[in-house]
């Protein structure tokens, strides 16, 4: 499964690296509908991502109904990317 949005940068006080992206609606409701397929238990799901060059793996974490992308230090600083600026992203889901 592939998807690609695009998404503000937000800061949030949760698990590191504290800043991330929001899947939006119709993108978290696909990832939602194939998740007994993709995650590896609390919900939290792997993907392989790409902003711009940078391509890295993470992991979506659910978050009030939709899922946040976190964006490490190394991407950000890659792409010189900062809090508010909104990314395009590719998320590749293995299902």
């Amino acid at each position: 499964m592939e998807l690609e949005f695009s998404g503000e940068i937000i800061w949030w006080r949760g698990p590191a690296p504290f800043h991330f992206v929001r899947v939006p609606p119709e993108e978290s409701a696909q990832i939602e509908a194939a998740k007994e397929l993709l995650t590896y238990g609390w919900g939290v799901i792997p993907v392989t991502a790409q902003v711009g060059q940078t391509e890295f793996t993470t992991s979506l974490f659910p978050k009030d109904g939709r899922f946040l992308v976190p964006l490490k230090d190394r991407v950000r600083s890659a792409e010189s990317l900062e809090l508010g600026d909104v990314v395009a992203l590719r998320l590749t889901l293995d299902v």
